[in-house]
This record gives structure tokens, C-alpha cells and sequence, in this order.
């Protein structure tokens, strides 16, 4: 509550005292909590944002035709190897390729290319299969970026597989 202090006279003089005014702000604060209080327990808290990721059935592995699949390999360099096929083949090695997540020249572009490519051959682009291997030091941001580029290039059929040891050397060479 506001309250008005008087002070005596001093001296004389026709002056009219000087009135001191002091303000209680203990109901603001008091206000001012409460006010907090209720902002903090009435708002929503942001939701984690989570990729939605389809992991296939436990069983056998179903075989992937080698004109309709490209394998990609996640490197922990921020940069991305890729191949046509799965690899399998002993007798035919993989011919392994560099890229980036780059927006012009990266591996979406390589991914569309690849889709033409499946479109011509089967007649349909989401006939193609991408793998995605991740090497062991790669940060699961740039698997996070791999799986970006699945979207954005509207690639039906996608997943994530371990990396092979044939695959490991490939990338060391």
C-alpha cells in the first residue's frame, strides 16, 4: 500500500511541507510470480522432434536385384561413398564413388540420376532400393542427412544395413 511520511517543520517559512511518498511494491512481486507461475504451468513444451524410421520384420533377408539397388556408405568425414548394387558379387568388386551432402553435385544428385535410371530399365522409379551402411566413426547426423536425402528425393524403398568388412577395406583404400 502506498503511505504518505510527513516531516516536521523546519525553520519558518510559508512553504508547505514536503510530503515523501514511498510505494509498497510487495503485491507487484507477489503479482509478478504469480503471473510466472502460471505462464510456466499453462504452456506447452516443445515436443522432441523424431525421424519416423520403419524397421523391417526379424527373418531372412530378402534379395535385392543388383540393377535396382545402390549402396550407400556414410563416412566420418562428413563426406558420402556410394555404389551400384549390393556388392555381393566376389567375382565382380564394387566400383566405389565419392560424393557429399552437397545441394548442387551431391549424392541427391546421384540418387535422381540412379532413379532415371531404374525408371528406364523397370518402368517405375520407386522400384529402386537404396542401402545406407554407416562406417564405424560416422556421426549419426550424417545418417540423419543420408536419411534427409530419402525424402527429399522421394526414394520409396530405403534401408539401413551394417557394414561389411569387404566394405570397410573398400573405404580405407
Amino acid at each position: 500500500m502506498a503511505e504518505m511520511i510527513t516531516s516536521p517543520k523546519k525553520g519558518k517559512g510559508r512553504r508547505s511541507p514536503k510530503r515523501s511518498t514511498r510505494v509498497d511494491m510487495t503485491p507487484m512481486v507477489d503479482l509478478g510470480f504469480l503471473l510466472i507461475t502460471f505462464f510456466m504451468l499453462t504452456t506447452t513444451l516443445a515436443e522432441p522432434k523424431a525421424l519416423p524410421l520403419i524397421m523391417p520384420a526379424d527373418g531372412a533377408s530378402t534379395p535385392v536385384a543388383e540393377s535396382k539397388s545402390i549402396t550407400l556408405l556414410v563416412r566420418s568425414d562428413r563426406t558420402i561413398s556410394w555404389y551400384e548394387g549390393t556388392g555381393d558379387d566376389p567375382e565382380k568388386p564394387p566400383q566405389l564413388r565419392h560424393s557429399t551432402f552437397s545441394a548442387q553435385h551431391g549424392i541427391g544428385e546421384v540418387i535422381r540420376s540412379r532413379q532415371r535410371a531404374v525408371a528406364a530399365k523397370w518402368g517405375d522409379p520407386e522400384e529402386l532400393i537404396v542401402l545406407i551402411k554407416a562406417e564405424n566413426g560416422a556421426s549419426y547426423g550424417n545418417v540423419v542427412d543420408a536419411l534427409d536425402e530419402m525424402k527429399i528425393n522421394r526414394v520409396a524403398r530405403y534401408s539401413l544395413a551394417d557394414i561389411t568388412p569387404q566394405e570397410e577395406k573398400l573405404l580405407q583404400r
